[in-house]
């Protein structure tokens, strides 16, 4: 089993994780897969969408092995919630 480390201090993995994310990978995912999960590989924006974040992590470790991945659920500011509040608008 493969032992991979973090290189980038948390503080640095949100910051490259969500400009990556805004910036280049939410206009392709975003329609049609709300609370869906992406897993992106901060350091080459490659990324993979999947129904939870094993899968989307897995998957993207077949493309990218030496992948650094920032996780984010499509249409959500995170990708768990604790409580009942959701952010999804009322119609």
């Amino acid at each position: 089993m493969t032992v991979r480390q973090p290189r980038y201090p948390k503080e640095e993995y949100a910051r490259l994780g969500n400009e990556i994310y805004e910036t280049q990978v939410r206009s392709q995912v975003e329609e049609g897969n709300y609370g869906r999960i992406v897993a992106i590989d901060i350091e080459t924006g490659a990324f993979e969408v999947a129904n939870t974040t094993i899968e989307a992590t897995d998957r993207l470790y077949e493309r990218v092995p030496d992948a650094q991945p920032w996780v984010i659920r499509i249409g959500h500011r995170t990708v768990y919630r604790f409580g009942s509040r959701s952010l999804k608008k009322s119609v």
